[in-house]
């Protein structure tokens, strides 16, 4: 079972189907048209709680533009069409990611939210039950791709709850043209930050705080810079740490338009305010700044509300990973988490969950490795 259908989730469908899983429909039509006492086949599905394929960059802002997304990878096996790079990626990217479903005819079912995956029973080697809003799925393992679009973090904050003004989120974020006029406090110090700040300045004035100044960077990571930040966050989840995004680690890289953004005063960063009040903010001196909107460019965490019943955390507040294998579950495989939250890294996360889940349930009984349908009052 795969659940999310964003790179990760259909890298993972790509290498399963490339390993001779076959689709979980097509596993059961051809168990009951062949010898009873033959091996069924190795099956998968994939379940996407969106309505259409592009996981979530079907809700980004129109304003980005492919020529200002970071570092989007081919899917395995079929690369990217040309691209225009003025077109939106909100939809340039579900076009070729619903073409690469059809071309391959991989098994999506959607919409179907995930709601719960629990253990079947106390047997280490038996199945999952994988509740949903479509029924209850059986399956020997879980590949769990659902990114973190849907759970954007809202820090807590003095006064929050005091402000008069409009608060949202990068996720809600549609059009700088919307906040003309207005005062906007942008918070958080990762590219989306820097980005939307050069956008909405265009049209109004900005404010940016952050906890700490950002490290730039004057050119692109080499291969052994990029693959030293991965091994740093991989550490962190192998130690049962929350994972850092890897641009935390790798700091962000000046371009020509957010250079002269800094250059019109922009990137002027101030440091965290102490508090929020209903017309502004307080600044670290005492002070007070007027705002109209606050801008949380704060980030994401990880969507796994839905493995709560596994009970995969540890102390230090994450979870221990092997590579993609969650290290005391090895029946669930987290990939486009943690070092693997990039294109490039949630591809050969995809790889390497399936390579993985061959071993293991090529080595179980062959009656217990295949995917069932929803089973009603299950």
């Amino acid at each position: 079972m795969v659940v999310g259908a964003g790179q990760a989730g259909l890298s993972a469908a790509f290498h399963l189907r490339r390993r001779g899983f076959v689709p979980a429909t097509d596993a059961a039509d051809a168990a009951d048209a062949a010898d009873p006492l033959s091996t069924p086949p190795l099956s998968y599905i994939v379940l996407d709680a969106e309505r259409g394929p592009g996981g979530a960059w079907q809700h980004r802002w129109n304003s980005l533009r492919m020529a200002t997304v970071n570092g989007i990878h081919d899917l395995p096996g079929i690369a990217k069409p040309q691209i225009d790079p003025n077109e939106p990626s909100s939809q340039m990217l579900p076009r070729y990611f619903a073409s690469y479903e059809q071309q391959l005819e991989l098994p999506v079912l959607r919409p179907v939210v995930v709601t719960a995956v629990r253990r079947e029973d106390d047997d280490p080697h038996g199945r999952l039950l994988i509740e949903t809003d479509a029924g209850t799925w059986s399956a020997r393992a879980v590949i769990n791709a659902t990114g973190t679009w849907t759970k954007p973090f809202w820090p807590s904050y003095p006064g929050r709850s005091d402000f008069a003004g409009r608060q949202l989120h990068v996720a809600d974020y549609v059009s700088a043209e919307e906040f003309a006029g207005e005062h906007v406090v942008v918070v958080g110090g990762g590219i989306s930050a820097v980005q939307l700040l050069e956008e909405i300045s265009h049209v109004t004035a900005t404010s940016w705080f952050t906890r700490r100044e950002p490290e730039w960077r004057d050119e692109e990571f080499d291969s052994q810079a990029g693959h030293d930040a991965v091994a740093r966050v991989e550490e962190r989840v192998r130690l049962g740490l929350p994972p850092q995004s890897v641009v935390a680690v790798t700091g962000l890289i000046w371009s020509p338009v957010l250079r002269a953004a800094a250059a019109r005063g922009v990137f002027d960063r101030r440091p965290m305010f102490s508090r929020i009040e209903r017309d502004g903010v307080r600044l670290a001196d005492g002070g007070f700044l007027h705002a109209d909107v606050i801008l949380w460019a704060t980030g994401f965490r990880a969507a796994l509300d839905h493995l709560a019943p596994l009970k995969l955390r540890g102390p230090g507040g994450g979870i221990v990973m092997d590579k993609t294998m969650v290290a005391g579950e090895p029946r669930v495989h987290l990939i486009g988490y943690g070092p693997s939250a990039s294109t490039i890294g949630a591809n050969r996360a995809g790889r390497d969950a399936a390579n993985s889940l061959v071993a293991l349930l090529g080595s179980d009984d062959p009656q217990r490795v295949t995917g069932q349908q929803p089973e009603a009052g299950r």
